[in-house]
């Protein structure tokens, strides 16, 4: 792989794709440096994919501009693509090919003469742990096996950097953990790694990551970052029993900011000068709900994501009124 020109891999300036009236991505901006894993975390729907595809050379921008590896994303599309590895959400494998034919068809794709096909495959073999596989039909693999294929695949020719969208999405936790083992590895030797998920416990491995909401891009910075600057609350977590019940309950307090049921407990968020803890057991005790514990907790990314979409829709909201 050549040496990198830049520190800078992905640079996005005012970035917008429209389809008629609807805005898929709404003005975004972000930058992606050389090395790193970055997230795109959102709902679906909320712009993830449409932006990787402008930036991937596959659709064109409506406004706006940007670079991926100091190419332009308008001018040199044909370029990126050559310097890029892409994974889909649908992972674009052959199945009635094999694991070693599907790599193999691949490379050929990519230009990759005899030789470095040959060292290729194998090293992507190697990768994804599929040699003792490399003759089984791809339709036949799990949807793990699967992914990891489709991985090695979008890396059989040494891109600078592989865009991966959803990649987890429909498979098991522990195929989840091994293919996040891959991405860091790859990422160590020197390749720049993009995902967009909806998983919320991802991003907490991320070295960056940006929160994007109904196309436009309302946080980002470094997980630690986003929960500092980006959560101007209290969070309380409520042990108690019945859920659903204590959960209405504090939601008709006016207090309160936000109440979701994570993980078997309740989060309350407050704001930032509350601190009286009775006032959030008393009316869950009148209700009729058990309460056995009340602890402050530091917020997880899904919180800060959660209180920045509902105090988006509560500003969107207002300024309809």
């Amino acid at each position: 792989m050549p040496a990198p020109t830049s520190t800078i891999a992905v640079d996005v300036r005012e970035l917008s794709k429209h389809f008629g009236q609807f805005k898929a991505v709404d003005n975004i901006s972000f930058q992606i440096g050389r090395g790193e894993v970055f997230g795109f975390l959102g709902p679906n729907g909320a712009g993830k994919t449409t932006t990787i595809r402008v930036l991937c050379g596959i659709l064109p921008a409506t406004s706006g501009n940007g670079t991926v590896l100091g190419l332009d994303v308008v001018r040199e599309s044909e370029k990126i693509k050559t310097k890029i590895g892409y994974m889909s959400q649908r992972f674009s494998l052959y199945d009635d090919l094999t694991v070693f034919e599907n790599l193999s068809f691949y490379a050929g794709v990519q230009g990759l003469d005899a030789d470095r096909r040959k060292l290729r495959i194998d090293a992507m073999l190697t990768l994804a742990d599929m040699h003792d596989r490399r003759e089984q039909l791809a339709g036949q693999l799990s949807g793990g096996w699967k992914q990891r294929l489709a991985l090695a695949c979008s890396l059989v020719h040494e891109p600078e950097m592989v865009f991966l969208d959803e990649p987890t999405s429909g498979v098991d936790p522990v195929s989840r953990r091994r293919f996040w083992d891959m991405i860091y590895r790859i990422a160590d030797q020197g390749t720049t790694v993009l995902v967009t998920t909806h998983y919320m416990d991802e991003a907490e491995q991320f070295d960056h990551l940006a929160f994007i909401d109904r196309g436009k891009l309302i946080a980002s910075g470094t997980p630690d970052q986003l929960k500092k600057q980006y959560f101007h609350a209290r969070l309380w977590e409520i042990n108690c029993t019945p859920l659903a019940l204590a959960s209405d309950t504090l939601r008709n307090q006016p207090f309160i900011l936000d109440v979701s049921i994570p993980g078997g407990a309740l989060h309350v968020i407050t704001p930032t000068d509350f601190s009286d803890v009775t006032q959030l057991q008393k009316p869950l005790i009148d209700a009729g709900v058990t309460v056995h514990a009340v602890r402050e907790t530091v917020p997880s990314l899904e919180d800060v994501f959660v209180h920045l979409t509902e105090s988006g829709q509560k500003l969107a909201g207002g300024a309809k009124r």
